[in-house]
């Protein structure tokens, strides 16, 4: 067994200081001003006393539900609208069947408590419940509204969730931002983005379902712009602002971007469509956010991609290592453009050049043009957004991690979905053709004890155990080489042929030069486990492809979950090291190779490996080469509860939890 070299508090901890959540928005009960009890006061009679706490300890438990249900702003019942009976959740809308069920062909697995429980992550973001889902950055505090659906563990009655915090980690739930509460959205919040002007204003877009299920643009901004926490927001009156044109279907017509400004100080938005099997992204000029002149060309459009979804629009520095405001253009200036595609729940983007003269972005390479080419997560992410970070000068993203379960079993559970960690995103100066992913830096704030293995060989066929404790939360970064030898003959032996990641086997399937890297989310006999691999093939020329992959068919012993092998090749520079970099966190595995060239975001259903049960272990099934791989492993602590900068209470709920129980103590000692 390998054992750790260094056993010992990673240097880079922090101690996690408690400040207090200083705004409050809903009243608690106070307790009434007692006057000094003077030596001679007669106590009332114990029938007044009893009746007295009787009393209040109704109000308080009536006062206590009232705030809950408030809290957790669920949404009115006048709006509830029954969902058609034929059709899969999300069809009668315009998008993709959102339901799934027992759609594999097997029988339900016979999943128990200790292992549903063990799936919910601990430093992803998601709700305390249910189903979830534009971020912004104001007054030091950072926001995500989300997709929610308040009611059940399944898409349906979307709302938009709303949480913040101070360093992407460790985050607030507030009320409910905005509810299907208007004729323009009864149907659904859906999808928005924020902009935020020079003056500060704010400036919130989103689509709304109508009540004839049509997609309409709507305008809301903050109630008062003063609050840190933008905790009340206010439809236009106007509400929509946007309807679909004459040429566009009535349901293909979503997610506005976050605006940028013109040379002219006009604002552009674009807008997710498609014609027949055209995808494309619509665009709008404004001067008021109010009203909207559709520009006469396309920003762009990919014959055979279908709808597009969340359309995102960004600029790159081909110089510098710092993200840019939506806004910037001109020399050393590269544009995003991405898109989701509903079709198959994939995000593709490419990175080109935008003239806004024509108001035109031009692909630098039509083979991996938006929707054909490169993707920002080869396994399951999806409708992610970016947004400019202006206090660490950088641009995030975030992406929406689904269920792959039977639906059944998240409405067991109770909840469904989750966000990624927050991505930085940079252009690639080395290789100069695709983007750089990284986890943001503060989730190096989570880490706790670090052990290191420094040059550790794994002979062809093996598999070694690697000792760090408990694997469930993991940060690990590895590093490998491949025996200079083998890899000169390798040149002479045949080639792997047509080898990809999805269709070649997974990690069973043995070449000379792979598949080689770690099993996490492994039992102790290695019969359920999650392999994340490098895999070197040669191809027909005599040259080699990288392929990162993540291999889930032997991840579950349940018959109900989807077990898929996901990956892509990755750019490897000569002389680079292979490097991976995984993050663990219970059901969620996220893989970053050649530090982010390529990402794989697994979600994974254990039955054995699982709490305690779970291990982590070397593997190199190549034929021919020898590996030798450094690691370095960070336990991680739990980081989405308030910790650092809240006080320690999870939510209002327990606040007022702890305000009750002082309250009844009161009574008691006062009688």
């Amino acid at each position: 067994m390998l054992v750790s070299n260094s056993l010992r508090p990673s240097s880079e901890s922090e101690n996690h200081e408690s400040n207090a959540f200083q705004h409050h928005y809903t009243s608690l009960p106070d307790g009434e001003e007692r006057g000094e009890v003077q030596e001679n006061q007669r106590p009332p009679a114990k029938g007044m006393r009893v009746m007295l706490y009787g009393f209040w300890t109704l109000v308080a438990l009536m006062a206590y539900y009232g705030l809950v249900s408030n809290w957790n702003s669920t949404t009115p019942e006048k709006i509830k609208l029954p969902r058609p009976p034929c059709l899969p959740r999300g069809v009668a809308e315009g998008v993709s069947a959102k339901s799934w069920g027992p759609h594999l062909g097997f029988p339900s697995y016979p999943w128990t408590k200790r292992m549903l429980d063990w799936q919910r992550t601990d430093f992803h973001f998601q709700p305390n419940k249910n189903w979830m889902n534009g971020p912004l950055y104001h007054k030091g505090w950072y926001h995500l509204f989300y997709q929610y659906n308040p009611e059940a563990a399944v898409w349906g009655n979307i709302v938009w969730g709303h949480a913040v915090s101070k360093d992407l980690i460790h985050w607030r739930h507030l009320p409910i931002a905005m509810t299907a509460d208007q004729w323009y959205d009864i149907n659904g919040v859906w999808t928005g983005s924020a902009t935020t002007l020079p003056d500060g204003q704010v400036i919130m877009l989103y689509t709304g379902s109508t009540n004839e299920f049509v997609q309409v643009q709507n305008l809301a901004y903050p109630a008062d712009l003063s609050d840190p926490f933008l905790i009340n927001w206010v439809k236009y009156p106007g509400n929509p602002v946007l309807t679909p044109p004459l040429s566009i279907d009535p349901k293909d017509f979503r997610d506005p971007t976050t605006a940028w400004v013109t040379s002219e100080g006009k604002w552009r938005i674009t807008i997710g469509s498609k014609i027949n099997g055209t995808g494309m992204s619509l665009v709008y000029e404004t001067v008021d956010f109010k009203s909207y002149v559709l520009m006469e060309d396309v920003l762009h459009s990919v014959s055979g991609t279908g709808m597009w979804e969340c359309v995102d629009f960004y600029p790159v520095s081909q110089t510098e290592d710092n993200g840019l405001d939506t806004s910037v253009k001109g020399e050393g200036v590269k544009h995003v453009v991405k898109a989701s595609f509903d079709d198959h729940r994939n995000d593709y983007y490419a990175i080109g050049t935008y003239d806004e003269s024509s108001d035109r972005w031009v692909s630098d390479d039509p083979t991996t043009d938006v929707g054909i080419g490169l993707r920002y997560d080869y396994g399951k992410f999806y409708a992610s957004k970016s947004f400019y970070d202006p206090s660490k000068k950088r641009r995030v993203l975030w992406g929406w991690i689904p269920e792959t379960d039977d639906g059944e079993i998240d409405i067991e559970k109770g909840w469904a979905s989750l966000q990624a960690i927050p991505r930085t995103i940079l252009f690639d100066k080395k290789t100069g053709t695709n983007l750089i992913q990284w986890p943001v830096e503060e989730i190096e704030s989570l880490r706790l004890q670090s052990h290191e293995f420094e040059k550790v060989i794994v002979e062809a066929g093996s598999v070694v155990p690697v000792d760090v404790g408990t694997t469930t939360q993991l940060d690990i970064f590895a590093e490998f080489e491949i025996d200079k030898e083998v890899l000169e003959r390798a040149k002479e032996l045949a080639d792997d042929g047509e080898y990809n990641c999805t269709e070649s086997g997974g990690s069973v399937t043995r070449g000379a030069l792979g598949p080689f890297g770690l099993l996490v989310l492994t039992d102790k006999s290695i019969s359920e486990l999650t392999p994340v691999y490098f895999y070197v093939a040669k191809r027909s020329d005599g040259n080699f492809d990288t392929f990162f992959c993540t291999d889930q068919s032997r991840s579950s012993e349940a018959t109900d979950v989807l077990k898929q092998i996901y990956g892509s090749t990755v750019p490897v520079l000569e002389g680079e090291k292979l490097t991976m970099r995984i993050l663990v966190d219970h059901s969620i595995v996220e893989g970053f190779a050649q530090g982010g060239r390529t990402c794989i975001t697994s979600r994974v259903y254990p039955t054995k490996a699982v709490y305690e049960d779970a291990h982590l272990f070397l593997f190199n099934n190549a034929t021919e080469a020898k590996i030798t791989a450094s690691l370095k492993i960070w336990q991680i602590e739990s980081g989405t509860a308030p910790g650092k900068y809240f006080s320690g209470l999870k939510n209002l709920q327990q606040e007022f939890m702890f305000m009750l129980s002082l309250w009844v103590f009161m009574f008691i000692f006062v009688l």
